[in-house]
């Protein structure tokens, strides 16, 4: 268990480090505001570069990617019912698909499925 939380707290090092270094090492270090604004044959921008984006799209985008990855979680758990015991296998599929319709009712009860335009 020591040695599990040694090499966690080494990697977690290495990522700081490289995440300082990445920081202080980049070219890009005074901000400008003329250079950070887009730019249109030297003119001042006529409107926000930016265009709007629905918060709405990205949460269901999101919940889609969590509900895809989960249900490629489901696949191996196919492939492996000859080869274990039958009440593990049944009980550790059954907590799984709970845990996925727990949060499909929690995601509907909270009305992130709406899709509202």
């Amino acid at each position: 268990m020591f040695m599990l939380f040694t090499i966690s707290l080494i990697i977690f090092l290495i990522a700081i480090i490289t995440m300082i270094l990445g920081s202080l090492l980049s070219k890009k270090t005074f901000f400008d505001r003329e250079k950070n604004s887009p730019f249109e044959c030297g003119f001042d921008p006529k409107s926000s570069a930016r265009m709007s984006f629905s918060l709405h799209f990205f949460l269901i985008a999101i919940i889609f990617l969590i509900f895809d990855v989960e249900i490629a979680l489901l696949l191996p758990i196919i492939l492996i019912i000859n080869s274990s015991n039958i009440l593990l296998w049944i009980s550790i599929t059954f907590f799984f698909i709970l845990i996925l319709l727990i949060g499909l009712y929690h995601e509907w009860n909270q009305g992130a499925l709406n899709w509202i335009t």
